[in-house]
């Protein structure tokens, strides 16, 4: 389907925009190599279980690993949350000394980020994925920012505030414009990964809140479709049933559900709803030319309500992100990091800002050099990364 006959269906704006109702996208899964490869493979969730193993191999050979003989990959982040704090004081140490290393790493890749042109002057970074939604995740990114700060790197890091499943959802809120909450008070959203796929009822609560800082989860359902292995055909089906019933309980409830479906999916989002490069570990080939979601989703619900469906897609790192926006207001130019089986990223411009100021730059103080990037040629939504989620 043409760009055009899309954007007249969907009715409100292209896919993956760069500017949106209360940002500007200035990037988003943008690539940055060294000589080891990606960068994003340096901060991953994988790439901690590595560093963890690699602290448990000296006294695997001794015999006094603490962990015994489990494999670092299936040591889950509430066991490792809970050691941090045992009694057992080699195994915390082993813990410790991951995370100090992982937020070396962390901090390398955010230097690198930092330097590019597209992450210029930005005074903020979120971290979110599934990573951060640990004990350890947390210390992470707190010894990270201190590592930065150390370094004379003018740079708040800060955890996203929302559960990462959760901002997958809310972040969809900002994708529609805002005339629609004025007659509705809920939308669905959808966020699709490598292994899951959710949907959701979002609440707006806009009464309360304008900003929709009040927004939250009424209803989601979780589809493992790792596990099933279906086809993409079926992979679309499936997440139309899944609407369609979170459709019927919300007008059961009495919600007024916009007709609007926000998506958050890994990859470089093309204006018309194709997926250009990134979707690599969706089940069956989502990058085809043959194949568009958005277009697919609405034949399987054209209407919601008394109103035609509209549909808008976005990579599944912006949209994340784009549930910190109404918390993001005291600075002009903010990130978002997604630590999880890769790292998503993006950047984010804020509109509609009452004060004109223009921030300082990020970067190293000038006293101390201006900084320069190889990778300026790089900051280009054409760039994609690996998916951020599982």
């Amino acid at each position: 389907m043409a760009t055009d006959e899309l954007v007249k269906t969907t009715g409100i704006a292209h896919h993956g925009a760069e500017r949106l109702p209360s940002v500007d996208v200035d990037s988003f899964n943008i690539e940055i190599k060294d000589e080891d490869g990606f960068l994003g493979d340096r901060a991953s969730k994988g790439a901690f279980r590595e560093i963890l193993d690699r602290w448990r191999k000296p006294l695997r050979k001794s015999g006094e690993d603490p962990f015994g003989k489990e494999p670092s990959e299936n040591i889950s982040k509430k066991t490792l949350d809970s050691i941090l704090v045992s009694d057992d004081v080699e195994a915390s140490a082993v813990v410790h000394s991951a995370i100090e290393e992982f937020a070396q790493e962390l901090a390398y890749v955010t230097r690198r980020f930092l330097k590019t042109k597209a992450w210029a002057k930005t005074e903020r970074i979120v971290v979110g994925g599934g990573f951060r939604d640990s004990r350890l995740g947390e210390l992470a990114i707190a010894r990270t920012q201190i590592i930065l700060k150390a370094e004379d790197f003018r740079i708040d890091m800060v955890p996203i505030r929302h559960d990462p499943d959760e901002a997958g959802l809310i972040g969809a809120l900002h994708l529609a414009p805002s005339w629609i909450f004025e007659a509705h008070d809920s939308i669905l959203a959808v966020d699709i990964g490598g292994t899951n796929i959710r949907c959701g009822v979002v609440v707006t609560n806009w009464k309360k809140a304008k900003d929709l800082s009040k927004a939250s989860i009424w209803k989601s359902e979780l589809w493992r479709h790792a596990d099933d292995e279906p086809t993409r055909e079926g992979a679309v089906k499936r997440l139309v049933k899944m609407l369609k019933g979170l459709i019927t309980e919300a007008e059961t409830e009495g919600l007024k559900l916009a007709p609007f479906i926000g998506i958050a999916c890994p990859g470089v989002i093309n204006a018309d709803g194709s997926i250009e490069k990134g979707a690599q570990n969706l089940p069956g080939n989502w990058e085809s030319s043959k194949f568009n979601l958005p277009a697919s989703l609405i034949e399987g619900i054209p209407v919601i309500g008394e109103h035609d469906t509209a549909i808008l897609m976005h990579n599944d790192g912006v949209v994340q992100g784009l549930s910190e926006v109404p918390f993001m207001q005291d600075v002009d130019r903010w990130g978002v990091l997604t630590i999880g089986t890769g790292l998503g990223n993006a950047r984010f411009t804020n509109r509609h800002k009452d004060s004109g100021k223009d921030s300082a730059d990020n970067g190293k103080d000038k006293k101390k050099g201006k900084d320069s990037s190889k990778d300026s040629s790089k900051d280009s939504n054409k760039e994609a990364g690996k998916s951020d989620k599982e």
